[in-house]
């Protein structure tokens, strides 16, 4: 019997718009908390510092504004499970971008709620079947809104654990996409069906070659939660430091999932 062809995820519209627009808004929020010396401390993003830091995630919502003013593609051409392969050849530009911003606007809670109307009005009215001409490829507005919530969650993480004290939340539906979005992006990778990957309470996916499971408790599995997941899955955090740390579980012999990760940087 052939392998079970993989389905597509589909994102519900309305939620995804809802989702970004509430993590911005938690950033937004969160800015107006921060003085100069929390603005210019270090990110682990290498030399980026906090500022420049938001600067990205203001730029992160207002490309969908920007992508919705140009005129539209005739189709989509790249996927959300494509995406994350996509932006490594623009990671200098977009660093620019961000450093560049982050100069020219002292007044970082002014530019993240000027950045949060503007999404807002543009959402307001784009239909979801909307193409969008973006870095990476043209795109679905609703399949682009999802790659937001993967910047938008991952980069409050890298915010939260640069200043101190600060708990920047994550709104559930926001988490819950990107958490998904990436387990798709392994389960594609590592086609497969011998090892599971849990990410309660958000994702399951099966994943890498060898025998398949069918029923009761799978040979292969891993387990995690969904920011422990990202950190993996985004290069923050190392397969063996999770697993020192029992971040995360991992048993059977095609449970290690070193070689895979990151799927993202």
């Amino acid at each position: 019997m052939p392998p079970a062809k993989k389905r597509t995820r589909t994102y519900d519209p309305a939620r995804t718009r809802a989702a970004v627009l509430a993590q911005f808004g938690n950033v937004r929020q969160a800015v107006g908390a921060l003085d100069e010396r929390h603005l210019a401390l270090p990110t682990r993003l290498g030399d980026w510092t906090v500022r420049d830091l938001i600067a990205h995630l203001a730029l992160t919502v207002a490309s969908v504004g920007r992508a919705l003013e140009q005129d539209e593609p005739a189709k989509p051409g790249l996927a959300p499970l494509d995406y994350p392969s996509a932006t490594a050849a623009h990671a200098d530009a977009i660093a620019a971008d961000a450093q560049d911003l982050a100069g020219a606007n002292p007044d970082l809670g002014a530019l993240c709620a000027r950045t949060e109307e503007d999404l807002t009005r543009h959402l307001a009215t784009a239909p979801h079947t909307r193409v969008l001409a973006t870095r990476a490829g043209a795109m679905a507005l609703t399949d682009y809104l999802v790659t937001r919530t993967v910047e938008l969650v991952v980069h409050t993480d890298d915010l939260n654990a640069a200043v101190p004290g600060l708990e920047v939340p994550y709104d559930r539906q926001a988490l819950a996409a990107a958490t998904r979005l990436l387990a798709d992006v392994l389960a594609a990778r590592a086609p497969g069906g011998s090892t599971e990957v849990r990410i309660p309470p958000y994702a399951v996916v099966q994943c890498v070659e060898g025998p398949r499971h069918t029923r009761g408790t799978p040979p292969n599995v891993v387990e995690t939660d969904p920011l422990t997941w990202l950190r993996l899955a985004t290069g923050r955090l190392a397969w063996t430091d999770a697993l020192e740390a029992a971040q995360v579980g991992a048993s059977g012999e095609r449970a290690d999932l070193s070689g895979l990760l990151p799927l993202m940087t």
